[in-house]
């Protein structure tokens, strides 16, 4: 189970390990470099590791950054829905603790967290 520890503008402690750019945080892994189309704007297409997972998350959290300036478009609430995966939208600072409070409560959650801005 992957526990993130603390997150700052530009860091985030996953466990004992460091990252400084954004990353899909799921129970067992963490996918660093995570790359959108527009770095500001979330797409369906931006979330393919996340609709690819086995199991899907039940819940999808997403860190729109420090002050909260990434803006998850409304097509990717829909698509999540259809396929039964809660969004939860919150600036990282707020975000990383959500994922680990369901993460401890045996949810099955995903974390898409961009770690500035």
């Amino acid at each position: 189970m992957r526990i993130i520890k603390s997150c700052d503008f530009g860091v985030m402690i996953i466990d004992s390990k460091r990252y400084t750019s954004d990353v899909i945080v799921f129970p067992e892994k963490v996918m660093n470099g995570w790359w959108r189309k527009e770095g500001h704007r979330i797409y369906i297409e931006d979330l393919g590791e996340v609709l690819n997972h086995k199991p899907l998350p039940e819940v999808l959290v997403v860190g729109t950054g420090y002050s909260g300036l990434v803006k998850v478009m409304p097509e990717v609430d829909d698509a999540l829905k259809e396929r039964g995966i809660k969004l939860i939208v919150q600036p990282t600072g707020e975000a990383y603790k959500t994922f680990n409070e369901l993460l401890k409560t045996g949810k099955v959650v995903a974390g898409a967290f961009h770690l500035t801005c």
